[in-house]
């Protein structure tokens, strides 16, 4: 697949302040629109194994299809297979066994973008000044606070909020929620792990964008302030991020 718009893009990773280790990957492909980021889980080799084998699996799907492929029926096809791949390997071998990883991915054709995710790696779009979050987390305390039983800011000091309900790999299928949105010039997307969002408050990112935004800032100074930011606040995860503006 190939993207007709121009975009930039740019993504950073780092292991943090905390961990020995970055069980985080992601795949940054504006030439075919393709964008991923996978947070591994299972402990360091197996975690880091997981959102590799997610990674590498989903953009070679999404690079192999026709150009007139379906964007939501190519992601959501390479997602399973992603899922498979992480499966079967630790079903082979017990060191990875229990491993997986989330993923939150997002293909553009046009003016147009698909969004798939499993777990609590997040997309936003920031649009006119505006933070808008596109995903939902599949946590247990982001289903609590869904039903009403926490508040946001219960959820947030919950001992339970790095528990999630959905994951790629860790079953022999796995339903990951997508959707689409039309873009236009000048939007940005960014995917993150929670190594981002659970440092910075939706308020604190888009403060940065903003300030970033106004001084014509390009995608790789965003995507590293990003990182910076979290790391000043606690740097407690890995944290990984690729932002992409609709340049036209």
């Amino acid at each position: 697949m190939q993207t007709t718009l121009k975009l930039e893009a740019a993504a950073a990773t780092h292991k943090g302040n905390v961990r020995s280790g970055n069980e985080d990957a992601y795949a940054c492909c504006p030439e075919a629109g393709a964008f991923v980021v996978c947070d591994g889980m299972g402990g360091a080799a197996a975690g880091e194994t997981a959102s590799h084998l997610a990674v590498s699996t989903v953009v070679e799907r999404i690079c192999a299809a026709s150009p007139g492929a379906e964007p939501r029926k190519t992601l959501e096809s390479a997602i399973a297979a992603a899922n498979r791949r992480v499966f079967s390997y630790a079903q082979k071998d017990f060191s990875l066994h229990g491993m997986g990883t989330t993923l939150v991915a997002a293909v553009i054709c046009g003016h147009h973008v698909v969004i798939s995710h499993v777990g609590d790696s997040r997309c936003y779009l920031f649009h006119l000044g505006r933070l808008i979050r596109l995903t939902n987390d599949h946590s247990l305390v982001d289903e609590q606070v869904r039903l009403g039983q926490l508040t946001p800011d219960q959820a947030d000091r919950s001992p339970l909020r790095n528990v999630i309900t959905r994951a790629i790999g860790t079953q022999k299928t796995v339903s990951a929620e997508t959707g689409e949105l039309d873009l236009e010039t000048g939007d940005m997307l960014l995917l993150c792990t929670d190594g981002l969002t659970r440092e910075l408050s939706d308020e604190r990112i888009v403060e940065l964008l903003q300030a970033l935004e106004a001084k014509r800032a390009p995608v790789e100074t965003i995507s590293e302030a990003l990182i910076a930011e979290a790391n000043a606040a606690g740097g407690r995860d890995n944290v990984t991020c690729i932002v992409t503006r609709i340049a036209g």
